[in-house]
């Protein structure tokens, strides 16, 4: 058996060419007028719609956990003084926080922070303008503290 002795085993089979005159008709099998009747036919896909509305911003920008800073209690009973007698707690916002490098700005603004119930507190804080986990409202609640 030589080369030009072996055949494939399945034969190719064209595309069928429509829409080039001969046998087929007028309409050549695409029936009447229309987009799909048409050469080079596209349908725009659905979701096109949506995509088109968003902005045209390079890489991946929804990641919303870099966007909260995080703080424990167990750093708020080192960092901050005990009430006299008939004083409150020191007040504690995210600007505080800020000032006591506790936390650090986050392109350029200051960011939300979550206060997290890791840690033993003892004094007598009040929370303005931060979240409060339920471990962390407890022990804020425990030791005479006020959340707002």
């Amino acid at each position: 058996m030589q080369l030009h002795q072996l055949n494939p085993r399945n034969r190719f089979k064209r595309k069928k060419r429509i829409g080039r005159g001969g046998k087929r008709g007028t309409f050549s099998g695409r029936g009447v007028k229309g987009q799909k009747a048409r050469a080079g036919r596209n349908f725009a896909p659905i979701i096109r719609e949506v995509i088109k509305r968003y902005p045209k911003l390079r890489g991946y920008r929804f990641n919303a956990e870099k966007e909260v800073a995080v703080v424990n209690v167990g750093v708020l009973e080192k960092k901050f003084k005990k009430p006299t007698v008939h004083a409150q707690g020191e007040k504690i916002t995210p600007q505080v926080l800020l000032e006591k490098r506790l936390v650090r700005r986050i392109k350029g603004r200051t960011p939300k922070v979550k206060i997290l119930g890791e840690g033993k507190l003892t004094k007598a804080l009040t929370i303005e303008g931060c979240d409060v986990s339920r471990a962390a409202k407890e022990a804020i609640e425990r030791a005479g503290g006020t959340i707002s």
